[in-house]
């Protein structure tokens, strides 16, 4: 080997151990991160209808369907950039999550459908763990 290709074997290994390993999600967490963050918008029950969705200028989405619309399969990816604020979506006059700072840091992986890692903290881990536990179809 080339001092060049123990370079970049070394990068690529460590690489690998900064991005962690793919951890288990937690839904049962998940569900209390839900309950505690989410459901006065989102409603104790992910459908939309809680107490402060009638304020918002775009109404929650029913995450109860988030696989339902689309074509079946979770959207995990599109889930985690919405929570931790890569894809934000302003309902409220400021970026959602209002939460963000909670949400960050304990960064894990977790697989999307398609089999590709996700870097994200471990409460989004958990919190998509639980939210894919109450899609309906």
């Amino acid at each position: 080997m080339t001092n060049g290709h123990i370079m970049l074997t070394l990068t690529l290994a460590a690489g690998m151990t900064f991005a962690g390993p793919v951890q288990a999600q937690d839904p049962e967490r998940g569900a209390e991160h839900f309950r505690l963050n989410c459901a006065t918008c989102h409603g104790i029950d992910g459908t939309g209808h809680g107490p402060m969705a009638g304020v918002l200028v775009i109404k929650p989405a029913d995450l109860t369907r988030l696989s339902a619309a689309n074509g079946g399969a979770f959207p995990t990816g599109r889930v985690v950039r919405r929570i931790d604020g890569r894809d934000p979506l302003v309902s409220h006059g400021s970026p959602m999550p209002i939460f963000g700072q909670y949400f960050q840091g304990r960064d894990v992986a977790i697989k999307a459908p398609d089999g590709q890692p996700i870097l994200t903290s471990e409460p989004i881990a958990d919190l998509v763990a639980y939210l894919e536990t109450i899609q309906k179809n």
